[in-house]
């Protein structure tokens, strides 16, 4: 399949200050070995032969093309496409890049959102999103677990209490295909742009959008509250294979 990966790293990371005041968010270091999620991140889409990245920059965008290069210490192409003044947003980013030229040759462009961890099988995501035949796909989760405790009430007495719950919906897990093609329709918007709030919504109108559910691992590292409590040695150890 020819596939290009679109890796969003451009963005302020506001829920992360004041980490993100001195950090971009995504070489905020994770892990016993303490290397930056965008590796992690770099490591997982080589392990599955995805190998020409460009990635989508603005903030602190040196610390990300000081750390990566050209990619060839990671064993991929790496090439980056710099914010505009024209375009906002994480969806104005992705045409950014494709006026550019970045996906041309690719029928297909895996988009990313670098704070975001998961050990999903993408080698299967990518099959599913060709066989199937979707302008785009979202990766989506079987369950959402909540992060809070739900009380069931009746009058004002709590009658039963469950602790941070799953909950049976398909949460989106920040990883998706999209069609070249899908993303030239976009191409002449102005402004601001969000990629699932505009682009992935027109399409979904349009019942061109498919769900590939997983059950795999996941979580949100963009937030102080998660990366505070992120478990250095479990990552460490899910993460390892595709270090090797």
């Amino acid at each position: 399949m020819s596939v290009k990966a679109a890796l969003l790293c451009g963005g302020t990371g506001s829920r992360l200050r004041p980490l993100t005041y001195y950090f971009q968010k995504t070489m905020l270091p994770i892990g016993t070995s303490q290397k930056p999620i965008l590796e992690f991140i770099i490591r997982y889409l080589k392990f599955h032969n995805i190998n020409k990245v460009t990635m989508l920059v603005g903030y602190k965008a040196e610390q990300i093309v000081n750390y990566f290069r050209d990619g060839s210490n990671f064993g991929l192409k790496v090439d980056y496409s710099y914010d505009s003044n024209e375009l906002k947003g994480n969806g104005g980013a992705l045409i950014n890049a494709y006026r550019a030229g970045m996906f041309d040759g690719y029928e297909d462009v895996l988009i990313y959102y670098s704070d975001i961890l998961t050990d999903m099988d993408l080698t299967k995501l990518l099959n599913f999103h060709k066989e199937k035949r979707f302008f785009a796909t979202l990766a989506v989760s079987d369950h959402y677990k909540l992060p809070v405790g739900v009380a069931e009430m009746k009058e004002d007495t709590v009658i039963s209490f469950k602790e941070k719950p799953s909950i049976n919906i398909n949460p989106t897990i920040g990883v998706l295909v999209m069609k070249t093609e899908a993303i030239k329709r976009f191409s002449e918007m102005k402004g601001e742009i969000d990629i699932m709030g505009d682009m992935i919504t027109s399409l979904v109108k349009e019942r061109l959008v498919g769900g590939y559910v997983t059950n795999s691992f996941w979580i949100d590292v963009g937030t102080t509250e998660t990366y505070e409590k992120l478990d250095h040695e479990l990552i460490e150890s899910m993460f390892s294979k595709y270090f090797h």
